[in-house]
């Protein structure tokens, strides 16, 4: 992320930082593995050494993180996920919130480190523009 100034035309940068490794491939994860959890307490089979379930299961589990920057809940669902067994989960936005919590937390540092570097207090922030893709999740929006 980075603090700019416009004057007179002019954009300066003030101040940039970022944790490099945090983005959407994280909130997947973390919903990829409640999944798996779901599915070994709903049916017993553990499916993380089947690359083929795990691929349906992710592609799932995206749609579902994009569906839920829009609406407050969805459904993963996958018709036979592994040995014949289907397998779906309603996911509120609410409970994605609550498992990306900690990565959510892990956004905050940067951004209070580029207000410090560039000395400027948050109530002289004009105007925040997001850009990315996880930047439509909400918890990220009204967090930042």
């Amino acid at each position: 992320m980075s603090l700019l100034s416009i004057e007179d035309g002019i954009f300066e940068v003030k101040a940039t930082n970022g944790h490099t490794h945090l983005g959407g491939e994280d909130f997947d994860n973390v919903l990829v593995d409640y999944c798996i959890t779901q599915f070994k307490k709903q049916t017993g089979i553990d499916i993380t050494g089947n690359a083929r379930a795990m691929r349906r299961l992710r592609t799932q589990c995206e749609k579902t993180k994009r569906i839920l920057s829009a609406a407050h809940q969805s459904e993963v669902y996958c018709e036979t996920l592994a040995e014949g067994e289907d397998f779906n989960v309603n996911v509120s936005r609410a409970k994605f919130e609550e498992l990306c919590l900690p990565h959510f937390r892990k956004c905050m540092p940067p951004v209070e480190n580029v207000l410090k570097d560039a000395d400027v207090g948050k109530g002289q922030v004009h105007e925040v523009v997001l850009v990315g893709g996880s930047t439509r999740i909400p918890k990220i929006q009204s967090m930042l």
